[in-house]
């Protein structure tokens, strides 16, 4: 097997590592301070072409691979994970347009989006009741006539007050369970779509994530994003990439402490020797070097099996278990490195160790994906 990239995907890590190193990290620290959503950086990075990064060419995508995604996503969050969550949400609610929409849903929403005309996108199915179990969603699409009417609420909205669409899951069937669910194009400005709180969190402070409410929200019938009751699928394809992207942005996290942790430990002097003399120091670098290695490995089998069309459920599940809690462990002994400095805004592992905290909950918890990974495992 060829563990190397691609030189196309290497490349283009190149491109994205130096736009990540000049423009992105520079404002990163001074962003999370403030909650200043990283709106020229997105029109930097939609001429880019990192708007569409798997969308084909026709729709104005790069037509790329899942391996040039997650090499992206990882470039990214080592600069910024508020930037790269940004950015992963307009790429999969991209995804799932390219994989599912039509023709005309295609030309109206993706070709605008990928040019940057729309700030972003957003992909809605977590509800104030239900993250993890997906199917429990309440949300209602009514047909009327040549309409649907949608009535619900929407939580955690990444990009939900910048969309310039959002692919919104609801239920128009009450007895059909997971069969019961079907997706929707609800462009922005549609009456009766509302942006709800906006949530100030502990990490990712750059990134906008709101509560979207739906009032009788009235859409025409041909926003229905493939077939009535095929929302799940939409919902789950969407997800299995979605872990691999969230993956990548752990791994870019964990990337950036072990750097941060390896520079200071180099500098700072204890008791006659820098701490990167010191045995318990080496462990924890090297503990950390070999685990996002291999949380990297287990990223890059998920999207080359991906790529090769397979369906890699347990794959995503295990990647995005492994590489989120060794990127957690990765920020912790550094912050530990750094000691009393790690505690304090004006060190970089500050920041990602509150950054890095979510990702062992959204896309599926770590619990959840275990259950996949343990359902998949003994089979039926």
């Amino acid at each position: 097997m060829d563990l190397t990239l691609p030189e196309d995907v290497a490349m283009l890590r190149d491109t994205v590592r130096n736009f990540s190193r000049d423009v992105v990290e520079k404002s990163a620290a001074r962003r999370d301070q403030t909650g200043e959503f990283p709106g020229d950086i997105l029109k930097q990075a939609a001429q880019m072409g990192l708007y569409g990064i798997k969308v084909s060419e026709q729709y104005g995508g790069t037509g790329a691979s899942m391996l040039a995604y997650v090499t992206v996503m990882e470039e990214l969050a080592a600069a910024c994970a508020s930037t790269a969550v940004t950015l992963a949400v307009i790429n999969l609610s991209a995804d799932c347009v390219e994989r599912f929409g039509t023709h005309e849903q295609k030309e109206r929403f993706l070709i605008p989006l990928t040019r940057g005309d729309m700030v972003a996108a957003a992909f809605c199915l977590s509800e104030p009741q239900c993250g993890s179990d997906a199917a429990a969603l309440k949300t209602t699409a009514r047909k009327d006539g040549d309409h649907y009417v949608l009535n619900g609420t929407k939580q955690w909205i990444t990009n939900g007050a910048y969309a310039g669409f959002c692919v919104v899951f609801a239920r128009t069937r009450e007895d059909g369970g997971s069969r019961g669910i079907s997706a929707f194009i609800v462009p922005q400005g549609t009456p009766g779509l509302r942006v709800g709180k906006e949530e100030h969190k502990m990490g990712l402070r750059s990134s906008n994530t709101v509560q979207l409410v739906l009032e009788d929200c009235r859409i025409p019938a041909s926003m229905l994003l493939g077939q009535e009751g095929q929302g799940f699928e939409v919902a789950m394809n969407g997800l299995d990439g979605g872990r691999l992207g969230i993956a990548a942005q752990a791994l870019g996290l964990g990337r950036a402490a072990l750097q941060h942790g390896v520079h200071y430990a180099k500098e700072r002097k204890a008791f006659g020797k820098t701490l990167a003399d010191l045995g318990a120091i080496q462990d924890f670098i090297a503990d950390t070097a070999m685990q996002l290695d291999a949380g990297r490995l287990l990223l890059w089998r998920g999207a080359t099996l991906l790529d090769a069309g397979k369906r890699v459920t347990k794959e995503a599940s295990m990647a995005k278990v492994f590489s989120t809690e060794a990127a957690w462990r990765a920020a912790d002994r550094m912050l530990q490195v750094h000691g009393g400095y790690g505690y304090v805004e004006d060190f970089p592992i500050e920041r990602i160790y509150r950054d890095v905290r979510v990702t062992r909950i959204y896309e599926g918890a770590s619990e959840i994906q275990r259950v996949v990974i343990g359902r998949a495992v003994t089979g039926p």
